[in-house]
């Protein structure tokens, strides 16, 4: 019998964008944190309760708990009461734009914490392009665009389960 080809379900889509946004962790050395067999020198240590099984990014690209430096929080910051995942800030002097990645969760309900990223976007020249009701398996995801949508693109997805909101927000911005 063929196996049966399956389109991805909402978590491993988020779990694959949460893996983009910490893409740019390095070791403290400033070159990639090494991973998988490369990583393993001996039988690994049981994490403490409190340890981070994400890589800990050492760069001022990306940050894990927190939001990276060169972040724009001024165009977009966490809603209230909200756990920042992992964020990330990657400015490229070529094209002055800066490429951004905010993972969080929030006890507030989706349409709550859309509207609270929606606010400060729209409040910053952003118009809201796209937006989803669920189709895609998420609770709500939406596209931003800034100017004509060329270079200042965000989207965000927002994924419901057990109570929490997982928020994902990536994109270019220009600084």
């Amino acid at each position: 019998m063929a196996p049966v080809l399956r389109r991805p379900t909402a978590a491993a889509l988020l779990l694959a964008l949460v893996a983009v946004g910490a893409a740019g962790c390095t070791d403290g050395d400033g070159g990639p944190a090494p991973t998988g067999s490369a990583a393993a020198t001996g039988p690994a240590a049981a994490p403490s309760p409190t340890e981070s099984l994400l890589p800990s990014p050492t760069t001022t690209g990306s940050s894990v708990g927190d939001l990276a430096p060169g972040f724009p929080s001024d165009l977009v910051s966490p809603p209230e009461g909200s756990d920042i995942l992992v964020s990330s800030a990657e400015p490229d002097a070529a094209t002055g734009l800066t490429t951004i990645s905010l993972n969080l969760r929030s006890p507030l309900a989706t349409d709550q914490l859309v509207q609270a990223v929606r606010d400060q976007l729209v409040a910053a020249g952003f118009a809201e392009t796209v937006v989803d009701p669920g189709a895609t398996g998420l609770a709500a995801s939406s596209t931003f665009v800034r100017g004509d949508g060329a270079a200042e693109l965000l989207t965000l997805g927002v994924l419901d389960r057990d109570g929490l909101r997982t928020l994902t927000l990536g994109g270019t911005v220009r600084l």
